[in-house]
């Protein structure tokens, strides 16, 4: 650590949160490095046999894999902190920027296998890739946009750190707004949503001719489900308190930012956690190669 962290860490008592920064981001780099450059060989290994399913798991898997490369700037100013630039506001946005494609990413899955599920000879007139093409798309083009558009929210003369912006200078009442409900509140009721009933529908059935698919198809879901709300509620959570202590004169303000920090981490790994959906997908990729060999 820099002298300056070792000061702050006499200081204000927060050592264990800035040891975290230090070496928490170290194996979500690596892990999740590797488990999506994995998952990214395999799906184009095998683009003949790519669906409009494949489609948004291969655009989630570029989202975390964006995410992951910029990790090691993130790491680095753990142990010396990078100067206050433009560029530090570059590396905030991109990281949102891919974090925010993720969870659109993942409702639109939950969306398109609750329909192809609920309703599978009505979605079958609009189930194709370049339909999942446009919508990956869509979602790029409106995570880029809103962040351009709230750019100012992490100008670098409100940044405590590269990556940290002060506590007098969090996000304004309409970005809050945006991320809270657009990014957050929607997509979970949706996943909720989407997830409960397309399960609901595969245990209703007792087809055995397509029992593994079925597993697939609940194992995805529910592992979407249970990676979303463990990755993203807190971080969302945190939006909500630091906004909140902007307003008001607290005396646990050290907390509320020591529990942003562990949040923004938790949110993060979720780059190696959806390696949990490319499994039961890729799985599905060799029992169909296996049975056309």
């Amino acid at each position: 650590m820099s002298s300056s962290q070792i000061a702050m860490c006499n200081n204000n008592n927060t050592c264990e949160v800035e040891i975290l920064q230090a070496v928490g981001y170290l194996p979500v780099f690596l892990v999740g490095l590797l488990l999506n450059m994995a998952a990214l060989r395999v799906f184009l290994a095998k683009r003949a046999m790519w669906t409009d399913t494949h489609i948004y798991m291969l655009n989630l898997a570029a989202a975390n894999c964006s995410l992951v490369f910029f990790l090691p700037f993130r790491i680095y100013n753990a142990f010396h902190h990078l100067d206050r630039t433009h560029f530090c506001t570059f590396l905030i946005s991109t990281h949102y920027i891919n974090m925010y494609a993720s969870i659109l990413t993942v409702t639109a899955i939950s969306i398109h296998r609750y329909l192809a599920v609920k309703y599978p000879f009505h979605t079958r007139t609009w189930r194709s890739k370049k339909v999942a093409a446009v919508v990956c798309g869509t979602i790029w083009v409106t995570v880029v946009t809103i962040c351009a558009w709230f750019r100012k929210d992490n100008d670098p003369r409100k940044l405590v750190t590269c990556y940290e912006v002060s506590q007098e200078n969090t996000l304004s009442l309409e970005f809050l707004v945006v991320l809270e409900v657009l990014g957050y509140l929607l997509p979970v009721l949706i996943l909720v949503f989407c997830s409960t009933q397309t399960i609901r529908v595969l245990m209703k059935e007792k087809d055995e001719d397509t029992t593994v698919e079925k597993r697939n198809i609940i194992g995805i879901v529910t592992a979407n489900l249970i990676v979303f709300v463990v990755c993203y509620t807190p971080i969302h959570l945190g939006f909500l308190l630091r906004f909140l202590s902007k307003k008001n004169t607290w005396d646990s303000l050290k907390l509320v930012r020591d529990f942003w920090l562990v949040c923004e981490w938790i949110a993060t790994t979720n780059c190696f956690l959806d390696s949990i959906s490319y499994y039961f997908l890729l799985k599905q990729f060799y029992f169909e190669t296996a049975d056309q060999q």
